[in-house]
């Protein structure tokens, strides 16, 4: 059953662009919003992974070479597909 009520429908049906607040000073002071940690993320995410390949590669030397080859196959997928 179809709303007949006006004040149930949106008010503009499409909006071009999304509004955004500029930052507050209370925003910009707030100890709870990370700023400028991409890097440190990636260099910890990289440590993560070479930490991994290098426990594996400790109790197996085939599971290490899978893990090198599963990683560099994916990297290899991924360029490709982004590139068509």
């Amino acid at each position: 059953m179809p709303f007949t009520n006006r004040k149930f429908q949106p008010k503009y049906r499409y909006i071009a662009t999304i509004q955004e607040n500029p930052p507050t000073p209370e925003t910009k002071k707030d100890p709870l919003i990370a700023k400028g940690l991409q890097i440190e993320q990636y260099i910890g995410i990289f440590g993560l992974g070479v930490a991994l390949i290098a426990a594996i590669g400790i109790l197996s030397r085939r599971v290490e070479y899978a893990i090198l080859f599963a990683i560099v196959l994916s990297i290899i997928l991924i360029g490709f597909f982004l590139t068509i």
